[in-house]
């Protein structure tokens, strides 16, 4: 799992989700939290993500540590070192590692760990799904009644999906430039 903000945070709880899903379908698999800052301080951040992954079923003395890297190509190379070092069955065998992070930050992620020496690597992008519920309404019947003030009740694209698609944009656009600043200095 590769760590995004703070915990708890969007993205860390997100990926925290995924991860344990994942953990639960690949119960032989160690966990590895990428994530920088100390373990061993129960305020800490991969502190947080070791007890929200333990709260949904992931046993502890499956989760490891990388806490040193700090952006992607550090952390991916950091990981090369840990699995050589800590894990090096997986190294030798070339067995598949799974990346859990934010869906904008994917591609990057596993360019750099191809580069780091990873041959299979994959991703689990940690997406939020859409609520089920209907959210339309009358604004007629919640009181109130400007003149110039449209009735917006029954219309999700104005409400919802107009804001949801600039918050996509300026993520895609930050992982534009990541991403060929990455490429540019031969990260990936």
């Amino acid at each position: 799992m590769l760590g995004g903000s703070g915990m708890p945070s969007e993205s860390n709880l997100m990926r925290s989700w995924y991860t344990a899903r994942a953990a639960v379908s690949y119960p032989e698999v160690p966990v590895v939290v990428v994530m920088p800052g100390d373990p061993a301080d129960a305020g800490s951040t991969p502190a947080m993500i070791r007890k929200e992954l333990m709260i949904r079923g992931v046993d502890s003395t499956r989760i490891r540590f990388e806490n040193e890297g700090t952006n992607t190509r550090s952390q991916a190379l950091a990981c090369a070192k840990l699995m050589e070092e800590a894990l090096p069955a997986m190294m030798e065998n070339d067995l598949p590692v799974m990346l859990v992070t934010s869906p904008e930050n994917m591609r990057r992620s596993l360019l750099c760990f191809r580069k780091a020496g990873f041959s299979k690597v994959t991703g689990l992008p940690a997406f939020e799904n859409a609520a089920e519920a209907d959210f339309t309404f009358r604004d007629d019947d919640l009181g109130s009644d400007p003149v110039l003030v449209p009735d917006v009740g029954n219309n999700l694209q104005l409400r919802y999906q107009v804001w949801t698609h600039l918050r996509y944009e300026i993520l895609f656009m930050r992982e534009m430039l990541a991403l060929a600043y990455y490429r540019l200095r031969g990260w990936t």
